[in-house]
């Protein structure tokens, strides 16, 4: 019975991980601090230059 189970427990181990690595990724592309606060700015920027837009205003 043990060796039956030993087998079992590699097969669905490497079945697993086959899975696992086809399944692709669920996290998102790290960005560091200063990425993001350099990504805020430049939309900052943006959203301050379609307000000032004075064809949007009319």
């Amino acid at each position: 019975m043990n060796r039956k189970k030993k087998l079992n427990q590699i097969l669905q181990k490497r079945l697993k991980a086959a899975k696992a690595k086809g399944a692709g990724n669920k996290k998102d592309k790290y960005v560091s601090k200063a990425e993001r606060a350099r990504l805020e700015a430049a939309a900052e920027l943006e959203t301050g230059a379609e307000s000032e837009d004075p064809t949007s205003s009319a």
